[in-house]
């Protein structure tokens, strides 16, 4: 009589053969899917593209090193045949005090203006999707309906707001922060505008999270809190470089909320700029060193935060 016992069981060597077999199938659909999205003509369209986005800026930053006298009388391409190059402009422009100064302020409203809307739209987008609560769906319709409303058509509500009820109360909410009621205004308006598209994006991210992962959570008694800090943000860390990139770039570039609502000793380095021709245009000259100067903190920020920028544009774009 033959024997059973271990007739069902793989033979050896059979499980790694599995294995090998399951890998070597998962590199040729990655080798296909490769070949299916890339092409020698996509790479070459994607070479001129990058060359003429690449342009305007080396124009740019030539135009900062020509003395005045050949901008205002050539255009920067004629550097080639005359190589006449000189730093004046940036000396000019690192000694004036109010730039400096509005530099300064760039800073201390981009940063307050990027993290309060990630961090309100984090948690706002974790309720959308994963708390049951009456009219959920209508309320991410209305949000959703807001990134359609210009920003042009909020400004004269909000500077209503601001006369009425919040310009009194900035000297007793940051009495204990000098200077931090200059900008109280411009935080609160772009949090208003970067909250819908920020809510949006971070829902879509943080729904894709298996449903498996936040019931086991529940199961061990975490709580939404729980939940929310040890499994949905790490998570969610991609989709939030990604945006804090943007919300930076949109806010340091920003001049039709500086002009505004950031006045005064509050003027951020785009409207100093919008300022630095001068009567009649005189000093336009300067505008192209100072502009490069303005653009060195978004490019750091950007290479600084480049591989979470590019994990948060292809999250969801596969899965399995």
């Amino acid at each position: 009589m033959t024997s059973t016992v271990g007739a069902d069981l793989p033979l050896p060597g059979a499980t790694t053969t599995r294995g090998a077999v399951e890998r070597a199938d998962t590199g040729n659909i990655a080798r296909r899917s490769k070949r299916r999205l890339t092409s020698r003509g996509a790479t070459i369209a994607s070479l001129i593209i990058a060359v003429l986005w690449t342009i305007p800026t080396f124009g740019l930053f030539v135009t900062s090193l020509r003395p005045q006298d050949q901008i205002t009388r050539s255009g920067w391409w004629e550097v080639f045949g005359k190589w006449d190059l000189t730093t004046e402009n940036y000396q000019t422009v690192l000694g004036n005090e109010d730039l400096t100064r509005s530099f300064v302020n760039s800073i201390a409203i981009t940063l307050p203006a990027t993290i309060a809307p990630l961090a309100i739209a984090a948690l706002a987008a974790y309720a959308f999707a994963w708390i049951d609560f009456r009219g959920k769906n209508i309320m991410f319709i209305l949000v959703f309906a807001l990134q359609i409303v210009p920003i042009q058509m909020t400004l004269v509500p909000l500077l209503t707001l601001f006369s009425r009820g919040l310009h009194a109360g900035n000297a007793t909410l940051f009495s204990g922060f000098q200077g931090a009621g200059l900008y109280t205004q411009v935080w609160i308006a772009h949090t208003i505008f970067a909250l819908p598209l920020a809510i949006f994006l971070l829902h879509n991210f943080i729904a894709e999270i298996p449903a498996e992962v936040i019931e086991a959570a529940r199961v061990d008694g975490a709580g939404h809190g729980q939940i929310f800090l040890r499994i949905v943000l790490p998570l969610t860390v991609p989709a939030i470089a990604s945006f804090a990139i943007f919300q930076f770039l949109w806010v340091w570039n920003d001049l039709l909320v500086a002009l505004i609502f950031a006045t005064g000793e509050a003027s951020p380095i785009t409207r100093t700029l919008a300022e630095l021709t001068g009567q009649f245009g005189r000093s336009a000259y300067l505008l192209p060193a100072g502009a490069f100067i303005a653009m060195l903190v978004p490019l750091i920020v950007f290479f600084a935060l480049q591989r979470f920028f590019v994990r948060g544009l292809l999250a969801g774009s596969t899965k399995g």
